[in-house]
């Protein structure tokens, strides 16, 4: 009897140890099985630049018109005398001129006119902002630099500049901390009075920001855009780093 019982209980202890292997091991005996790894989660889309956001919440700020008007009479001179300083923003009342106020500003190594505190005779535009090029600036061939008007004063005087007074015309041609940009003459004569929406600047590296002054002026001056600027916008915006 006693035999009888010690066989049934060693019995007992095997059927449990066979029934309930270690955690993460495999019966005995059986071939090890493959597990399939874990599905991965998508990369997450990169984060939209600050320059792009800045685009998009220019946009929803700005009137957009089919296309630009055609607004006869026309004249430089409607928007005062050429870089006067006789205008309400930076550098305006301080007895320089407008042009040379840019100049100063956004040239290095700036040499003035001798017995001058306003008149550049020379200096170094690090990085072209429409081409990337380094340019060195110099009276003699002055025309190698321009001072560019980002929004630019025909496609202004087309886009309702023509119904404002005077003065607000002459601000808006001598406002160097929104509108003027020191460039290379041949890319701003190629821009001539273009918008993004059939322009844009060959260093791709400066399109974004380009856009984004274009936008901020139209803004500041209420100014509309065409639709072909807004798709232009919408689009440079995936490129922003």
């Amino acid at each position: 009897m006693r035999t009888l019982l010690a066989a049934l209980i060693l019995l007992g202890f095997a059927a449990t140890g066979c029934a309930h292997p270690a955690a993460g091991a495999d019966p005995a005996g059986s071939t090890p099985q493959s597990r399939t790894p874990p599905t991965r989660s998508p990369a997450a889309a990169q984060p939209a630049s600050r320059a792009a956001k800045l685009i998009s919440v220019e946009l929803r700020q700005i009137r957009v018109i089919a296309a630009r008007p055609d607004v006869p009479s026309y004249k430089r001179d409607l928007f005062g005398q050429t870089w006067t300083d006789d205008h309400a923003g930076r550098g305006g009342h301080n007895g320089c001129d407008t042009r040379n106020d840019v100049l100063a500003a956004q040239l290095t190594a700036v040499r003035y006119r001798a017995r001058s505190r306003c008149v550049v005779i020379a200096g170094t535009l690090p990085t072209d902002p429409y081409t990337g090029r380094r340019i060195e600036f110099r009276k003699a061939t002055a025309t190698k630099v321009q001072i560019d008007h980002l929004y630019p004063l025909a496609r202004a005087w087309d886009m309702g500049a023509a119904r404002w007074p005077p003065q607000r015309r002459v601000d808006f041609a001598n406002d160097e901390a929104a509108n003027l940009l020191a460039v290379d003459g041949p890319a701003n004569a190629s821009k001539n009075d273009d918008g993004p929406g059939e322009w844009l600047p060959i260093n791709r590296s400066y399109r974004c920001t380009y856009v984004l002054r274009y936008l901020e002026v139209a803004r500041k001056y209420t100014l509309p855009i065409t639709a072909a600027d807004r798709n232009a916008a919408q689009a440079i915006t995936q490129t922003c780093q």
